[in-house]
């Protein structure tokens, strides 16, 4: 399983400028490091002018093996923990031929390292099942693009599946295997049997796509704006959906939703903005549509003091992944790295585990993350020169006691 969580601006990081002291510090290992580049063992997170392009770059960790897709390098690789390149699927037309890996299939001899040639165009979200089998975001030309005027979505994306050894199987679409075109994919998400869930955002809503091993359809669900639930003792709330996550271990997503309420000027009368009211994980069936429980998030609760009194503020934290019997991983993000919270969403009597994670600084310009189903959380953290590839124990915040 895998989250990707972007901070360009750590706007909020100014703010909480202290962290709540009692809550210990996650170890951190780091991999290696990855220079930034087009060659073959280098990643491309930066346009010419040195900023953020609208590409992704997203991470998974199976078994030990990092996978990285690369949309700017229109290119996925797969690495050992040691740094090892093992394989690269690559674009032949946008990337230098391969240095130091042998084209697969090249008669050669047994090769160890190797490099596959597939016409990527924008890889993004990337998702690896127990098979190993990779699934990828990718992007239709222009001319096999088309618009849904029912769902006013511009349907342009697919998952393409490749081997354990790099090698295309096939492409998944809205029926699947060879199907029409995805909306805007937002999270893909392997699953229990290696079942394949497909998050999209549309301008409405959101669809889940729902695939057994072999690319067949399973179901469908369709979250409307105007089904998104609403706890009945809130009154007068609007809400914004945070993220919707499948679960590695069953067949059933969990949908994070913020409510607000609008605030008014004591003396007018007249609205003056609003501020959050509450933060609901609910959790859903996907063989009925049906929803099975709901847990209440705690707020971050930051304290400063103003005008001689300390004040304290109600923030939100955010949906960081779902792992095995229904935990659920959020995360702030603070000036020193991310603060974490853990919620046992089927064991609700379970105490939450809260842990922090350091980030340095100048590894801000671009941070993604991969949650694995046992709770391990990896990242790719990047400076202005190189991306770090690390990993925390954060499985550990399950059986120590961190309160």
């Amino acid at each position: 399983m895998k989250i990707v969580l972007v901070w360009l601006c750590f706007c909020c990081a100014a703010l909480v400028s202290c962290v709540q002291q009692d809550i210990s510090s996650v170890a951190r290992k780091d991999f290696f490091t990855v220079d930034i580049g087009r060659l073959e063992d280098q990643i491309d997170l930066f346009n010419l002018t040195g900023s953020r392009s609208a590409r992704k770059t997203a991470i998974a960790m199976r078994d030990g093996l990092l996978y990285l897709s690369n949309g700017n390098g229109e290119k996925v690789v797969r690495y050992t923990s040691y740094g090892d390149l093992l394989f690269m699927i690559y674009n032949e037309e946008t990337n230098p031929p391969p240095l130091t890996l042998r084209p697969q299939g090249d008669g050669a001899g047994v090769a160890t390292r190797w490099a596959v040639s597939y016409p990527l165009r924008e890889p993004g979200e990337i998702a690896v099942d127990s098979r190993k089998h990779i699934y990828v975001e990718d992007r239709f030309p222009p001319e096999r693009q088309s618009f849904d005027g029912e769902q006013r979505a511009l349907l342009d994306s697919m998952v393409l599946h490749f081997d354990a050894d790099g090698r295309f199987v096939e492409y998944l679409g809205q029926e699947g295997i060879g199907g029409t075109p995805f909306p805007r994919i937002t999270g893909m998400y392997s699953s229990i049997q290696d079942e394949l869930a497909v998050i999209c955002r549309l301008p409405q809503g959101w669809n889940c796509y729902w695939f057994d091993r072999d690319g067949t359809l399973l179901y469908v669900i369709k979250l409307m704006d105007d089904r998104i639930p609403i706890p009945q003792d809130r009154a007068q709330v609007f809400f914004s959906v945070d993220a919707i996550m499948a679960a590695p271990d069953a067949r059933k997503l969990f949908m994070k939703v913020n409510y607000y309420r609008n605030i008014y000027d004591e003396s007018t009368g007249t609205p003056a903005g609003s501020e959050p009211d509450s933060s609901v994980i609910w959790i859903m069936n996907i063989e009925d549509g049906s929803y099975s429980g709901m847990v209440e998030v705690p707020f971050f609760e930051f304290t400063s003091t103003e005008n001689n009194r300390r004040v304290t503020e109600n923030l939100l934290y955010s949906m960081l992944g779902v792992i095995r019997e229904g935990r659920v991983f959020l995360s702030f993000p603070i000036e020193t790295g991310y603060s974490l919270l853990v919620l046992a969403t089927e064991s609700p009597e379970l105490e939450h585990r809260r842990g922090f994670i350091p980030v340095a600084a100048e590894e801000l310009q671009y941070n993604t993350f991969s949650l694995s189903e046992d709770g391990i959380l990896t990242g790719l953290l990047a400076t202005d020169w190189e991306a770090r590839l690390v990993w925390w124990r954060t499985d550990r915040l399950l059986t120590e006691s961190h309160q």
